[in-house]
């Protein structure tokens, strides 16, 4: 064996026993780890940003002007029951006004029931009744909501009573059809803008977590 290939496995085999001592000392590392920060080092500093105390609710300011009496109601919702949050109420209605104007379209009031006032049930009873009566019949088709805007929002602190006024703009298609299946008003196919304006109402702190439509068009 020549004296190259002899010098190159000796460098070899110091290699390989430099990588074992190492391994011993050092042990070894799976995945991503961060290096060790030395006991002396200085604390990193503080973030540009912070929460600032006593700053606008942005659940709140999203929604409604800050410092209007509607703001001013909706935090003292928040007080009376911390978990509220004004973002999921305000989505929760927009699938509550899809339910109700098609329970009421295709006359499934027992459906909506729960989320109805008692008058404002009998009231959905009496136009449903009326259309029945002169064989009227109706075939809708949800599109979708374009619009939904908290427009007030009050709070009796006596009662824990809330109460939050909603705009909705929804489209819809809706065929009116007589006894004889003929269409008398509507169109399958054309889109139409239905605006409306609600009224939810709540006893806040309560173990009833649904909110009741209390007026429409308000």
């Amino acid at each position: 064996m020549n004296s190259p290939m002899i010098q190159l496995l000796v460098l070899a085999g110091i290699a390989v026993f430099l990588i074992l001592r190492l391994r011993s000392v050092l042990g070894t590392r799976e995945g991503f780890e961060k290096p060790p920060v030395p006991k002396s080092a200085a604390p990193s500093p503080r973030p540009e940003f912070e929460v600032i105390e006593g700053g606008p609710d942005r659940d709140i300011t999203d929604y409604v002007d800050e410092g209007s009496d509607a703001a001013t109601a909706l935090a003292d919702m928040k007080r009376a029951e911390p978990s509220f949050s004004v973002s999921d109420f305000v989505h929760g209605s927009r699938a509550a006004y899809e339910m109700i104007v098609m329970g009421f379209e295709r006359g499934a009031l027992n459906d909506i029931q729960p989320f109805l006032a008692e008058d404002v049930f009998e009231t959905f009873v009496d136009v449903v009744s009326a259309r029945e009566d002169e064989g009227l019949k109706i075939e809708a088709n949800f599109v979708g909501v374009r619009e939904t805007t908290v427009k007030n929002a009050t709070f009796d602190t006596a009662t824990a009573t809330a109460e939050i006024t909603m705009r909705f703009v929804g489209e819809l298609t809706s065929v009116v059809r007589n006894v004889e299946g003929e269409v008398i008003e509507g169109s399958p196919t054309e889109v139409k803008r239905q605006k409306d304006t609600w009224v939810f109402s709540r006893r806040m702190g309560t173990d009833d977590p649904n909110w009741l439509l209390v007026a429409t068009d308000a």
